[in-house]
């Protein structure tokens, strides 16, 4: 019996070191993906700072989306193999320099280059983050170790305009950037401390990278992710100006209510998690219809504080399915070739947001705001006729 302790009692110090690796990935996303939203939550005031307009100050989010979109398949066929450690700490460097440069920044073209590094940052980190734990724990613990570091994906994509938000209110948007760095530098420290060695076995060349796209499933949730996310990102972008504008809401009821979007979006990420193993085709299905109907609504209400939380909160709740059904549903689509999957899937999501962010710029700048939220929901109803249009993937 002694023995039998005796043996049992490594285990602990095995696994543990290996969670926090895969934790340190997932912090990692979350810190570059919430630097990439950080500008919405703080767009009025950041323009004012750089004395642009809140149109220009959309370039911001349109950047770092551009960049992303190329630096995900570029990466994965340029890194070779090169060790995916070395890879992710790099980034995290880059992480750290960005935020820096941006809480410096005193005109737009330095706070655009500041967006260019994190672009680079965030197409790497979607491409390399989730298939970099299967170098951490066991084959069996694999797909639970990448729902966390996609949870970190998806709970910065709704936490980033509320976290900024709150930082910027109590102290100001550069502060808000610093303190971005702070979080980037301690992921940093960590993972130079705990990620293991992670050689690369394979590359992957053009033609293995465009493999997806000979299949009809992966080539229908492509389609699907542009619209709803450029649907979603036309308004997303210009949150702020809505509820300040459209809904008359003081700076700090809109503080509140972003906060608000931001638990509700949470709880969308992990309702997702248990609505796609049903179904991955109705929940993508419910996050459009929900994105679309939601863009009409506020774009046609008068000054309304019920409505605009409502508004806020299912808002919030449907795009949390969004980045967990996509991503099941590539996964589904490309058994076969994950990683070139999974960086379409990030260049489309980036396309998406950077396209979403610029046109909703030129429309809020020409039209006006209202302008912006139907044509977000029109995109969003686009991506509802393709789901209605293709097939459940297969588990």
């Amino acid at each position: 019996m002694s023995q039998m302790n005796i043996q049992a009692e490594p285990a602990p110090s095995i696994v543990a070191p290996a969670w926090l690796a895969v934790t340190s990935l997932a912090v990692g996303t979350f810190a570059s993906v919430t630097t990439e939203f950080l500008p919405v939550g703080l767009l009025t005031d950041i323009a004012a700072g750089l004395h642009v307009s809140e149109g220009e100050a959309g370039l911001m989010v349109t950047m770092p989306g551009l960049v992303a979109a190329l630096t995900g398949p570029v990466l994965i066929v340029a890194s070779g193999r090169l060790n995916r450690r070395a890879l992710l700490l790099s980034l995290s460097v880059l992480l750290v320099a960005s935020n820096l440069i941006a809480a410096l920044a005193q005109n737009l073209p330095t706070m655009l280059f500041a967006r260019v590094l994190l672009g680079v940052v965030v197409g790497g980190f979607w491409t390399f983050a989730p298939g970099a734990t299967g170098h951490m724990v066991p084959a069996a613990q694999q797909p639970r170790a990448m729902s966390y570091v996609l949870a970190g994906i998806s709970v910065a994509t709704v936490a980033g305009i509320p976290i900024g938000a709150v930082l910027g209110h109590l102290a100001g948007w550069r502060a808000a950037f610093i303190a971005a760095a702070i979080l980037a530098s301690a992921v940093l420290a960590l993972q130079f401390r705990i990620l293991p060695s992670m050689p690369s076995t394979r590359t992957t060349g053009p033609r293995e990278l465009l493999a997806p796209l000979s299949n009809r499933s992966a080539r229908a949730v492509l389609a699907i992710a542009i619209f709803m996310m450029a649907g979603h990102f036309v308004g997303y972008t210009y949150l702020r100006p809505v509820l300040q504008q459209m809904f008359g809401m003081s700076p700090d009821g809109v503080n509140v209510l972003l906060l608000v979007y931001g638990v509700a979006g949470f709880i969308g990420t992990f309702l997702g998690g248990r609505l796609v193993t049903h179904s991955v085709r109705g929940t993508s299905l419910t996050a459009a219809l929900a994105i679309g109907g939601v863009l009409l609504l506020a774009a046609l209400a008068g000054k309304s504080a019920i409505i605009a939380t409502v508004a806020v909160l299912a808002w919030g709740c449907a795009f949390g399915l969004v980045p967990v059904s996509m991503t099941t549903w590539m996964q589904r689509a490309s058994p076969n070739t994950p990683d070139a999957g999974q960086a379409l899937l990030v260049t489309f999501f980036q396309t998406a947001i950077a396209l979403g962010a610029f046109f909703g710029g030129v429309v809020v700048d020409t039209l006006g705001i209202a302008s912006a939220l139907v044509l977000g929901s029109g995109l969003a109803a686009m991506s509802a006729i393709f789901i209605g249009l293709s097939k459940e993937p297969a588990a």
